[in-house]
């Protein structure tokens, strides 16, 4: 359900009523930013729901084929455990408490991940998730965050709203995950022969700014400078090579008077990376065919619930209004299978799962989970 007037908050109430969440299920809350101000607001009001709930911001929301600045998507979800706030993970030393979960039953659930986007430790975060519960459950979500790259705080329930943190959510429901990319090649191999969490500060053992600077200038035909460098890196991400998949890309945001580079998400020391350059039609096709893949998954007897979208808020700067485009060629990619509408957040980096089973997290992607009974 999408509340596009989502400051009435009288009809916000009669919305979350009309739902009718039971005790088995959880209220997802995600909010567009322009909306963020009135977060306090809307936990004042939810006070009077008797229901569990939690949420977070994005920079935009999707509902359906559109792309939505403002509003507020509500959704409802079986649950198999209730919401867990994560905090501390701007710590050098972070770990995630004890999940004390049944692992026995784990299959054919779906875990929601949301996270503060700008947040530090985040891959470490999926590792250790992993490392509790295996690669017999599927994993989704994606970066909440301010589109101004201004750390704040983004997730929020009935406790608190929070910073350096993530909330993590099992669903009682099972799922098909999947991602593309659509980014291409154009440089490397290089080494990130030295970095630290999400910044990179030498390639080849050389200043990384210098050497991702000849690469992008050669290619661009013009000049890249700090100052103008949001505006053309937003082209030109990393990609770190992995054996089983599509490389994971990394997109650099800024650069600092050392020429170290600044990306979204952890860059590994001694990762090989290449330098990725985008095409419109690459992008847009990664994502139909993305949605393709989980829809051909569904068997006869499985009943499509939902359609989760997690894109990135950086293919939409990039692709600008040939993005409705991606989202259009998605939306009649699920209409081939069911009739749900797509929801879902521009997002801040996306999680999801590999075919090995594995949690990463994304730049630059398009992730989708098709949930199903």
């Amino acid at each position: 359900m999408l509340l596009d007037n989502s400051k009435d908050f009288e009809l916000l109430l009669e919305s979350v009523q009309a739902l009718d969440v039971n005790e088995h299920e959880v209220l997802l809350i995600l909010v567009a930013e322009n909306n963020a101000p009135e977060i306090s607001k809307l936990q004042d009001v939810l006070k009077y729901i008797n229901c569990v709930w939690y949420g977070a911001y994005f920079p935009a929301l999707i509902y359906g084929d559109q792309r939505c600045e403002e509003g507020i998507i509500l959704k409802k979800y079986h649950s198999f455990q209730k919401p867990m706030i994560i905090k501390g993970m701007g710590h050098r030393n972070f770990r995630i408490p004890d999940l004390n979960l049944p692992l026995e039953e784990m299959k054919d659930k779906t875990a929601l991940i949301w996270v503060d986007g700008l947040s530090s430790n985040i891959s470490n975060l999926l590792s250790q998730l992993y490392n509790k519960l295996g690669g017999s459950i599927n994993y989704l979500g994606g970066g909440c965050g301010s589109l101004s790259l201004q750390a704040q705080p983004c997730l929020f329930d009935s406790e608190g709203i929070y910073q350096d943190a993530a909330i993590l959510h099992i669903l009682d429901i099972a799922s098909y995950v999947h991602f593309r990319h659509g980014w291409k090649s154009i440089a490397g191999p290089y080494v990130a022969t030295q970095s630290y969490n999400t910044t990179l500060i030498e390639l080849n053992w050389c200043n990384a700014f210098e050497v991702y600077k000849d690469t992008v200038e050669q290619d661009l035909g013009a000049p890249l400078e700090p100052d103008n460098f949001f505006s053309i890196s937003k082209g030109y991400p990393f990609g770190i090579f992995k054996k089983a998949y599509e490389k994971i890309v990394r997109d650099p945001i800024s650069v600092n008077d050392k020429g170290e580079i600044q990306c979204v998400g952890e860059i590994p020391e001694n990762a090989a990376l290449m330098i990725l350059k985008g095409d419109d039609d690459n992008l847009i096709e990664a994502a139909r065919r993305t949605a393709e893949y989980v829809s051909q998954q569904l068997k006869e007897e499985q009943k499509v619930e939902d359609f989760l979208i997690i894109d990135c808020i950086s293919r939409v700067l990039y692709l600008e209004d040939k993005f409705y485009d991606e989202l259009k060629k998605v939306k009649d990619e699920i209409s081939l299978t069911s009739q749900v509408v797509p929801i879902g957040v521009l997002s801040l980096g996306e999680i999801a799962c590999a075919q090995d089973g594995y949690p990463e997290f994304l730049n630059k992607t398009f992730a989708c989970g098709l949930f199903y009974k």
